[in-house]
């Protein structure tokens, strides 16, 4: 049976995005950090004025998500740490990667902010260029593209 490439394209659903979750010490910090530093909007914060422990913030087409958890036990409430991959042992390992077309000027316009770089602008072993910011609660992002490589002949892959 011969599949029709052309028509699956076209009746197959798209995603549009994906967003990371980051669980947060306090979600009114984390969205003043990314709003003033990072230049994203707070879409969402809440559920109500007087308890956010939930809140989203998008740039053109990234959107990140964040909430404080805590449970309560035996009558007292346990809160939920932030567990970033940025600072991991035996390598640290983004949490997220922001795809910028580019980096470069988003590293000047981050600077122009005052903002910390853990790995300044550059070209990595990867095929990357771009930079990393921590936040607040110690997630890494890989803000970048891939940088134009050759391509690897067919034969090479296997």
């Amino acid at each position: 049976m011969e599949v029709d490439a052309a028509a699956l394209k076209m009746t197959r659903p798209t995603i549009s995005s994906i967003a990371p979750f980051f669980i947060v010490a306090d979600v009114p910090a984390t969205l003043s950090f990314y709003r003033d530093m990072l230049g994203f909007e707070v879409t969402f914060r809440g559920p109500t004025p007087d308890d956010e422990f939930f809140g989203i913030v998008r740039r053109d087409g990234a959107m990140i998500m964040f909430k404080a958890l805590g449970e309560v036990l035996d009558g007292k409430e346990v809160v939920v740490e932030p567990v970033p991959n940025y600072n991991r042992k035996p390598a640290f390992s983004w949490d997220a990667y922001v795809n910028v077309p580019d980096p470069d000027a988003l590293a000047a316009e981050f600077a122009s902010r005052g903002v910390r770089f853990s790995v300044p602008l550059g070209d990595n072993d990867d095929g990357l260029r771009g930079f990393v910011i921590e936040d607040i609660d110690g997630y890494g992002l890989f803000f970048g593209h891939l940088r134009t490589v050759k391509s690897t002949p067919p034969d090479r892959l296997k």
